[in-house]
Formats: structure tokens, sequence, C-alpha cells
């Protein structure tokens, strides 16, 4: 009897198709395998090594970010930058460095605005002979069209740095590094703040604890005031074995945020401000004072696949969407740019749902057979190298430096993704004849993040290499 290429696609995986290796982890951990998907094909062509419920569509976690990534790159480039533009609106008497008049920003979506670099952009200005602003600090930041997105709604931790929106004028991915420091015998630490928020307030309510320097963030409790953005409060009681502890968290609003990290180093270079910080248009035909570009897309969709930065790969996404349909960036035009390159690639998007382009999302959606088809066509294309060179190589470094060791080291480049009962890994593999694979894992099952899905994972690169 001969079966039609339907009927063959539509026939159900049956475990036994699965390698030993990745067998013995299911069975070991008392897993089905009906949550798994796997897709494991040559690079140059050819029939697959592997094809496991590959048509189903599930949670991929942030290798959803490999999508985002390529398609940026094939939208944007390897170069692309992003500009943030500087006006002066008044007159500006160089003998004095006084600006009479406001100081107008307009944020370009630069992904990477770091301290260090924002730093940079105040002290050009200072070259340029700006030193005292008569006026307001004026943000333009209507480049992204967004809807208000309450940052604690996927897990209920507003702070969390991973939790972070999107803006186009992001100032230091709007992190903050807290360091309780204990300097003295006191009844409490210090909290250093980094960057310098000039209007943030802290309340330090933290104890000391005799014990040793351990614990959950070392028994510390960090949230935000009830309606009142610019206060934090510490709490907690901490191990007297503890002399530095650093946390990780995200406050205040975007514009607060800047306008907190300007002042400050703002008056660290000796210049001031006496106005305060409001939102208006930039001007729409005069030339600006002054521009900073960003890093290349190159280096940010690197920073992205290495680290699994989530607002820089809703960024992406959304520049991506920027680059094809013009301004203002929307979620939505971000989501057409994602459908139409997969179009032009000639990749099936059946069961695609792309939420923010980050995998920070529950109702995310993509087949093992989707991402594996991107893979093998990515490998064909002009920005191959720097998309297969953005992703974390086994053993060695980004979020792969403690994985696959051994043998193993090197020979893969692939982006991990973890969730809540989600587990994922897809990327490339060379195994030891030489061949390349695009493999893909998507694992959707109860616990299977707490250990069985990365162990299965390395269970199942190590049999690719092994070929």
């Amino acid at each position: 009897m001969v079966l039609s290429l339907a009927s063959v696609v539509a026939a159900p995986a049956v475990a036994d198709d699965l390698p030993d290796p990745v067998l013995r982890v299911l069975a070991g951990h008392g897993l089905s395998s009906g949550g798994l998907s796997i897709s494991v094909r040559p690079v140059d062509g050819g029939d697959s090594l592997l094809e496991y419920n590959a048509a189903v569509p599930r949670n991929p976690a942030s290798v959803m970010k490999l999508v985002s990534t390529f398609v940026a790159l094939d939208a944007l480039g390897p170069a692309h930058t992003w500009d943030t533009q500087i006006w002066l609106d008044g007159d500006l008497d160089l003998a004095s460095g006084r600006l009479d008049g406001n100081l107008v920003v307009r944020g370009g979506g630069d992904p990477w605005l770091t301290l260090e670099r924002f730093w940079t952009l105040l002290r050009d200005l200072r070259a340029k002979g700006l030193r005292e602003i008569d006026g307001d600090l004026v943000l333009d930041r209507s480049l992204f069209d967004l809807e208000p997105v309450d940052p604690g709604a996927f897990d209920g931790q507003p702070l969390r740095a991973y939790n972070v929106n999107p803006d186009s004028f992001l100032v230091n991915l709007k992190a903050v590094r807290f360091t309780l420091v204990r300097r003295t015998s006191g009844e409490r630490p210090d909290i250093l703040v980094e960057p310098p928020l000039a209007n943030l307030r802290l309340i330090n309510q933290v104890r000391n604890a005799k014990g040793p320097c351990r614990g959950y963030q070392r028994g510390v409790a960090v949230q935000a005031a009830a309606d009142q953005p610019d206060t934090v409060i510490f709490s907690g009681r901490f191990p007297t074995g503890c002399n530095e502890y650093s946390l990780y968290r995200s406050v205040m609003d975007p514009d607060q945020f800047a306008w907190g990290v300007f002042q400050s180093i703002w008056t660290e270079l000796g210049g001031s401000i006496t106005g305060g910080l409001r939102d208006g248009p930039a001007p729409a035909q005069q030339k600006p004072f002054h521009v900073m570009r960003s890093i290349p897309s190159a280096e940010v969709v690197q920073r992205v696949n290495k680290f699994s930065n989530n607002v820089m790969a809703r960024i992406l996404v959304l520049t991506a969407g920027l680059a094809r349909e013009g301004e203002p960036a929307t979620v939505k035009k971000g989501r057409r740019a994602i459908e139409a390159t997969l179009r032009d690639l000639g990749v099936s998007a059946k069961g695609l749902y792309v939420d923010n382009g980050s995998g920070l999302s529950r109702e995310s959606r993509m087949s093992a057979s989707t991402l594996g088809s991107l893979l093998v066509a990515a490998w064909g294309h002009r920005y191959m190298p720097e998309f297969a060179a953005s992703m974390p190589v086994s053993g060695e470094d980004g979020t792969l430096r403690r994985r696959l060791g051994g043998s193993t080291a090197g020979y893969a480049h692939m982006k991990t993704g973890r969730l809540q009962d989600v587990s994922s890994i897809a990327g490339y593999v060379q195994a030891r004849s030489g061949r390349r694979y695009a493999v893909v894992v998507l694992h959707n099952d109860k616990d299977v993040h707490r250990g069985p899905g990365q162990e299965l994972q390395d269970a199942l690169v190590r049999w690719v290499q092994a070929r």
C-alpha cells in the first residue's frame, strides 16, 4: 500500500522512535513522551535524522529569541544602529555654557543604552560646551507605540529585571544593582544604589541576624511601596556572616528612571538643570545638536541570545516591524515582520504564535518543525555567521557555560529556554563526522524545568554529536 505524504506527516510519533539515551531519561524521571517534540535535520539538506512530534505547537520559552533575532538580522542587517537624538530648545551661550531653554531628547529605541554609554552621552554634551540648563528635560518617547503592560503580569514579580517592558528611551535596561554592605557593627547594613537615582527614595528596614552568609536572597526582601513608584522598601534579616551582597531590580517608570540617572550623572559632571521632567515632541525639521549611536545590531543580537535578555529581544522585534512598515513601532508590526520573513524563506508558520518575541509568555507557541526549518534556512542566509555566533557555545559561554562540556565542548551553538513546566533548546550541533545539524527540543511537561528537561537535552545533543 502506498501512503500519501499527508498520512505520513499525520502519523502519531511512537516513543520507540526516540534514541535510547532519551528514552532512559524519560524512564528515569517517569515522564511520558507526549509533551516532547524533537527535530534534528542536516543543515546541508537531506533526510532528517530525527523528527518526533515535530509538528505539534508548544511553548518554546526563550528559544523564541532565535526567531526574533534572526528576523531582526534579516530586516536590519548586522550593522544597524539606533540613534538617540538631542536638541537644544533655546539659545546656548558657549562662553558660560548656559542653555536658555530646554534639552530635548528623542529616544531611538537603543537596546543597550547602559549606564556607561549614558554617561558618555552626557559627557559628550559637556564637551560641546553645555553646562547649565535653564529649562526642562523634555523626552520624546513616541517612536514606540505600545499598550500599557503590567510588568508583574507574568509572575507577580514587577521588580524583576527580566520583566522590564520595552521603551524607546530605556536607560540601563531600567535595572538597578542594590548592594548591601556591612561597614560598621550597627543594627543594619548600608544599601548602595547603582546607577545613582536622584529621585529614588529607599527605606532600609533590614535587621541583622546571626548566622552564615547563605539563604535565598540572604534573607532580604525588596518591594515597591504601594502607590509610590519612587519608593523601594528593603526588609528582612541579613546574616552577620555576609559582608556584601548584591541583587538587581527594576524600579520606577522609564521616564522617571532616566530622569533620576540624568540628574545624578549631570551633577557629577559639573552640570546643572533648573527645571523638571516632561514629555514633548522633538523638533520636526531642526538638525540635532548631538546624536548618540548604539552598538551595532550584530552585537545586540549576541547579547540577546548569549544571555537571554528579554527586553532587548522585544525591542528587536519592534525594530524589525519599524523597518518594514515605518513609525511608530508596534507589537503587531513586529509580528507581521516575523510572519513575512518566514513566508519569504518558505518556512511554514502553522501553529506559530508570537506574544512579545522574548519567550517570556504562557501564550507563545511554536513547533519544532517550524524552528528546525528556520534554522536550516538561516544556515544558507547571508547573515548566517552573525546569527550562529550569537548563540551560547557548549561548555564555554553564555547560558551553556556550565553545560555540555568535555568532549562536547565547542561543538554546539544553541539557545536555551526555561519556564515553569517548559524546557527547550535549539541551535546547531557539529557531529564527529563533520556534518552539522539543526537541533530543536521543545519539552512541555510537569516539572520538566526542574532538571529532567536539561538532562534529556544534553543526552540528545551528545547523541547527535556522536554521529
